[in-house]
């Protein structure tokens, strides 16, 4: 049994197929996700979409990458819906300096402000960080007393410790399977098994197998079986390990 730790189950990529996406992830062995809003907006959406399928697990944020969508009483209304909704964690949340345009000043503010809810809440976190890990480090180590995952992390071995040390997974999906991704490869190869989740962001993210497409959560068992060859381990005790640290995070009813 796998778990996938982020999946945008909602995306309008998967309307007209909704059903066949989950049969499939089903059949391959991936009997939960955990599926992170994006905007204020899609919140509704989501919450109907997981409400299908026990195994379907619903956070709810404001990604960074969607900042024009956002506004201050969206926190306000986050507060609100996690009181009624109960979600597994407060995301998808984060900073991401990659994208032009994006108002760092603002992401810090609604990051800032979700990370105070999930504190609040005791809630974990689901972290987008691109081009931003040391920001969301220094952010994660001002508020305090947190705990999540950076999900699809790029960083530094010495950025991934930090990030354990405060109390955070990481999260690695496709971009693993590909052979020149050298760092991220000896990442996998080399950290330690409790601190890591396996994670595809369907739809996006696809892995080298099906580079260009559109990704699956039914696709979790090529990343599990790439890190089980990288860490020469069998694939049976990465996904035991893997599913326990998501239902360990994330509160999830074992299987």
């Amino acid at each position: 049994m796998l778990v996938d730790s982020h999946s945008h189950f909602d995306a309008p990529e998967l309307d007209a197929d909704r059903a066949s996406v989950l049969a499939r992830a089903r059949a391959a062995g991936v009997t939960r996700q955990v599926v992170p809003a994006v905007t204020a907006a899609s919140w509704p959406k989501l919450r109907d979409v997981c409400a299908q399928d026990v195994g379907l697990f619903a956070a709810y944020g404001l990604h960074p990458m969607y900042l024009p969508e956002h506004r201050p009483p969206h926190l306000d209304d986050l507060r609100t819906w996690i009181e009624r909704e109960k979600p597994v964690a407060v995301g998808e949340c984060g900073l991401d300096f990659f994208v032009e345009g994006l108002d760092a000043e603002a992401q810090q503010q609604y990051f800032d402000g979700q990370l105070r809810l999930a504190r609040e809440f005791d809630l974990p976190l689901i972290v987008h960080a691109r081009r931003a890990v040391d920001a969301v480090i220094a952010s994660i180590r001002r508020v305090g007393d947190l705990r999540g995952v950076v999900h699809s992390f790029s960083g530094s071995p010495e950025q991934a410790k930090q990030l354990w040390q405060a109390g955070f997974l990481v999260g690695l999906g496709g971009p693993v399977t590909y052979e020149r991704a050298n760092r991220l490869r000896t990442l996998a190869a080399t950290m330690p098994l409790d601190y890591l989740l396996l994670e595809t962001d369907s739809p996006d993210q696809p892995d080298a197998g099906i580079r260009g497409q559109r990704n699956e959560p039914g696709r979790l068992p090529v990343i599990r079986d790439v890190i089980a060859g990288l860490r020469g381990i069998p694939s049976d005790e990465l996904a035991h390990v893997t599913t326990r640290n998501a239902e360990r995070l994330f509160k999830l009813p074992s299987h």
